[in-house]
């Protein structure tokens, strides 16, 4: 097998009607590592909408369990690209996303706008630290997969192209992005979540590497010191490096999938889908809008 017969292989693919597939060997085989870091960033950067963080802030499950948060929302997410939107596992994990958000009051611009950091966030980091980049097949099958996740967590309106969600996103930040205590308190967890990860000496190279990735306007929504311009430029060429060193490694033959990922740490002895996540005690804690339904039987 050669370092392009996936993406050969992905061009012989319908991007509308083999979206799964060719999401899930874009996802698990050619950039695993890769999605991962630009799915995280994609979360991290719904902080900076004030509406998103303070709700963030106030459940207090980003800053009193980042891990627990961290790893139930990558595995409900990997759950559903692993057994596709029709099993009986991912629809249990949409149905638990869905009571989740139904206990609180979050509107469908937000709900959208998180929606759109999955499609385009990722595509932004594969299109500068890849080993290759998207090509259109791909672009346009995240963009199916993650319109019809949307569909099935109930958001209305949303993009139908690449495009539309790329400019749904840019639209939305430069509208709502700013300051918000409770942004900056979980931006500031999620931070020390990573450097965790990490002996404990790296931990402040570990958190300066991540603000460096940090465009102006996160950086001014946190209010952040902006990173020196040499550290951006370790860092970013770090990551260019590891591009050019991954491009020469023999294509992945066995799907890599999140929860397989070295820092997914809650669950040593394994997991139920079913149980992940939150169960809010006493019904809905904050009135909400019903933005999002349950999965249908």
């Amino acid at each position: 097998m050669k370092r392009y017969d996936w993406l050969k292989e992905i061009r012989r693919l319908d991007p509308e009607r083999d979206f799964l597939r060719i999401y899930r060997i874009t996802a698990t085989l050619e950039f695993p590592w890769d999605v991962t870091r630009g799915l995280e960033l994609a979360l991290y950067r719904t902080y900076a909408v004030p509406s998103i963080g303070r709700l963030l802030g106030e459940t207090g499950e980003f800053t009193g369990r980042p891990q627990k948060r961290y790893d139930d929302t990558a595995l409900l997410l990997d759950a559903v690209v692993e057994h596709g939107f029709d099993s009986v596992t991912g629809r249990s994990a949409i149905r638990r996303i869905n009571q989740m958000h139904r206990s609180y009051d979050i509107s469908n611009d937000d709900m959208r706008y998180v929606l759109c950091t999955f499609v385009v966030i990722p595509g932004r980091w594969l299109d500068a630290y890849g080993w290759r980049r998207l090509s259109d097949h791909e672009r346009r099958a995240m963009a199916v997969y993650y319109a019809t996740l949307g569909r099935h967590m109930g958001i209305q309106d949303i993009p139908r192209t690449y495009a539309e969600f790329e400019q749904c996103l840019d639209a939305y930040e430069a509208a709502h992005f700013g300051w918000s205590e409770g942004g900056r308190r979980v931006s500031d967890a999620t931070l020390d979540l990573m450097a965790s990860w990490y002996p404990r000496p790296l931990a402040p190279v570990v958190r300066g590497a991540g603000k460096a990735l940090l465009d102006e306007s996160l950086l001014r929504a946190f209010r952040y010191e902006r990173p020196h311009p040499a550290a951006r430029a370790v860092v970013q060429g770090a990551l260019r490096a590891r591009a050019k060193a991954v491009r020469l490694l023999p294509p992945r033959r066995t799907p890599h999938y999140a929860r397989q990922n070295p820092e997914i740490k809650g669950y040593p002895t394994g997991y139920n889908v079913a149980e992940l996540g939150t169960f809010p005690r006493g019904g809905c804690p904050v009135p909400h809008r019903g933005t999002a339904t349950d999965v249908p039987e």
